[in-house]
């Protein structure tokens, strides 16, 4: 007893003394040494990017407090949480070379192969993550990780979000499981990577604010101050987006000569990947009006994805060469519905399925502050051709200066809802395998980072053969059409995002601008111009340091432009060229603290909504959210 009295103390000597730099002071064991420090947690992915775990206050976490847990910088989020996010910029650094899996704008919140992280922790670390949410409901994540032994590692977590919105028919609902698990032996011969992750995204869909409401909403009109009093567009529609993925990556050393002054290792490598999706989108009654005719009085599109990779190779790394991998790949893809459509005009069929082989690089060389890094696929297949190569390199210019520079080549075919697409609405019937061509992109990228100086993203990108869905021009507001459409000519599209924080005394100012410029024949791809967050905020330590206190405003801005459209039977975002949204002001008023292991944050959200007119929204005929008032915490706490 008295030994964890010890520790206690040592606990609160050290959170009183060092808010930003936390200590647990805990007693290590399974192979640890005697104390445990928070730089001793650390987390990495399957690149082996490692950092320790962050408990701290900075403007950055308050940036990364919301429903995706990372800054949404450039990403206008919908009325609702859980709803999805219109893109206000877009990066064509696209590494893979097979098709994605569409209802794209419901894979915000799906945990991809990198978005997953891997732990080493002397303790126990437990991590649980509140938010309240609009109407009834609330978002936790509760997350846990503890190593068994120095070897072994396993973490478990859950994100779970309801939500009813403000509006009829938005309510949200969605659960992401996560489990973990990494190993090495003790002769460090043999390392494996695991993790399963299940996911269930639920979205009501009201397709925004009928057309003849629109005054309403912009006027202030009182009498639908309350929003659930306005009659969307769909009352009875619903999508879901479901996952399942069984990951491993593991490697054994059949040569591992390693000492002081060289390097000399090959292993056997072997990564394999099993995911199933679906995509639904349900109605009780069809919405004629809105989507045009059906075959069905109900309707119930579903469209599945299995697909199968894995990948055998070698790695060798040695001081003088570098780290070299080099594999063989196989892929097996079954996409598509259960039955086959004819329609007026052709036969939609009912499956895309194919597999084959590809090849797969990888070479990354380390001296100094010097890093290069190159890799590199090709899909061995004639009807799903895809490659991509890509490099980079890294230099540490001085002690806060650091330069990136890349360049990134890619090919592969449109997503899988642009090739093939079955509804029980009839014009959202199509099959485009044999005449869309492969999507070509280059891109050039430039980076400098230092929190003394400023901080700088250029990257100018090259695009043929954009595939993108599109708001036929010729259609009347109840006949409306929604296709996909490939763009032949090329696309140039130039980023700047600059960054720089002024600091005086204990008051700063956080900016984040950027600026946006395409270069093209005809509007297929619209952003913005201007995109602006701008952060004035006050943070002290009080109460003897023993809470740390940060207040401000964040200013959100981007200029007027033909912003996307949402088309809910889609889950995606398509081209409209009809109307102009932007230009509105969102202002945020917040109060975040830190006590011990615990971070609370106070929002104010958008609380000029009723000051600067009622001309926000999210799409066209979408509202954005009015002024809320919501709060939450993260509490992390070590065993």
């Amino acid at each position: 007893m008295s030994g964890q009295v010890d520790i206690n103390r040592n606990l609160n000597r050290n959170i009183n003394n060092t808010i930003d730099e936390d200590s647990t002071s805990k007693k290590r064991s399974n192979g640890f040494k005697n104390k445990a420090n928070i730089d001793m947690y650390l987390m990495f992915t399957e690149k082996q990017d490692t950092t320790s775990v962050d408990t701290t206050l900075t403007i950055k976490k308050d940036y990364k407090y919301n429903y995706l847990q990372k800054d949404n910088f450039g990403l206008m989020p919908f009325s609702n949480i859980g709803q999805t996010y219109n893109a206000l910029t877009y990066n064509f650094n696209s590494k893979n070379s097979i098709p994605l899996f569409g209802a794209r704008a419901r894979h915000y919140n799906y945990y991809e192969e990198n978005n997953i992280s891997y732990y080493e922790v002397p303790t126990p670390w437990t991590r649980l993550t509140y938010k309240t949410a609009f109407e009834q409901g609330q978002m936790l994540d509760a997350f846990f990780t503890v190593n068994l032994s120095k070897q072994f590692n396993f973490s478990i977590a859950y994100k779970g979000l309801r939500s009813l919105g403000n509006y009829q028919n938005s309510l949200t609902s969605t659960g992401n499981f996560r489990f973990t698990s990494n190993y090495q032996s003790k002769n460090k011969v043999y390392e494996a990577k695991v993790h399963i992750v299940m996911q269930d995204l639920l979205n009501q869909e009201n397709g925004g604010l009928q057309n003849e409401d629109i005054p309403n909403f912009e006027n202030g009109n009182e009498e639908f101050s309350d929003r659930s009093v306005f009659d969307p567009n769909l009352e009875n529609a619903e999508n879901i987006l479901e996952g399942k993925r069984f990951y491993i990556n593991h490697s054994f050393k059949i040569i591992n000569k390693k000492d002081s002054s060289s390097t000399n290792q090959l292993s056997v490598i072997n990564k394999t990947v099993l995911e199933d999706k679906f995509y639904q989108f349900n109605q009780t009654t069809p919405t004629e009006s809105f989507f045009g005719n059906s075959f069905n009085n109900r309707i119930n599109d579903r469209v599945t994805l299995e697909n199968f990779n894995t990948q055998l190779g070698l790695n060798y790394k040695n001081n003088f060469l570098g780290d070299i991998t080099f594999g063989l790949g196989y892929n097996n893809i079954n996409y598509g519905y259960d039955t086959v459509v004819i329609a007026q005009d052709q036969n939609i069929p009912n499956r895309i399925k194919i597999d084959f082989l590809a090849l797969h690089g990888h070479y990354k060389k380390q001296y100094k502050g010097f890093i290069i890094e190159g890799s590199g696929s090709l899909n061995i297949s004639k009807d799903f051709a895809g490659n991509n190569i890509g490099g980079n390199i890294q230099l540490k210019l001085l002690e806060d200066l650091n330069f990136k520079g890349g360049i990134n080549i890619n090919s592969r075919l449109p997503n899988f809802n642009h090739l093939l697409y079955q509804s029980d609405y009839t014009r959202y019937n199509w099959y485009n395998f044999n005449d869309f061509k492969n999507i070509n992109t280059q891109q050039i990228s430039v980076s400098i980072e230092s929190s003394k100086y400023i901080n700088i993203d250029l990257d100018i990108s090259n695009i043929r053969n954009h595939t993108y869905f599109n708001l036929e021009s010729s259609l009347v507001d109840k006949d409306r059409v929604v296709r996909p459409t490939q763009y032949d000519k090329a696309i140039q599209y130039v980023r700047l995002k600059v960054g720089k924080e002024f600091r005086l005394g204990n008051f700063a100012l956080d900016n984040t601008v950027m600026y946006q410029n395409l270069i093209s024949d005809d509007n297929v791809i619209n952003v913005p111009e201007i995109i602006t967050r701008n952060t004035l905020y006050y943070s002290n330590e009080i109460f003897k340091k023993a809470m740390k206190l940060q207040t401000g405003i964040t200013l959100n801005y981007f200029t007027k432009y033909n912003m996307d459209g949402y088309d809910p039977l889609l889950a995606e975002f398509y081209t409209q060229n009809e109307t102009q949204f932007g230009g509105f002001p969102r202002l945020d008023f917040f109060i975040n603290a830190k006590i011990r292991q615990t971070r609370i944050f106070f929002k104010a959200e958008h609380f000029n909504s009723s000051l600067t007119g009622f001309n926000y929204f999210s799409a066209p005929n979408v509202p954005f959210r009015d002024f809320a008032i919501r709060f939450g915490l993260v509490w992390d706490f070590f065993l």
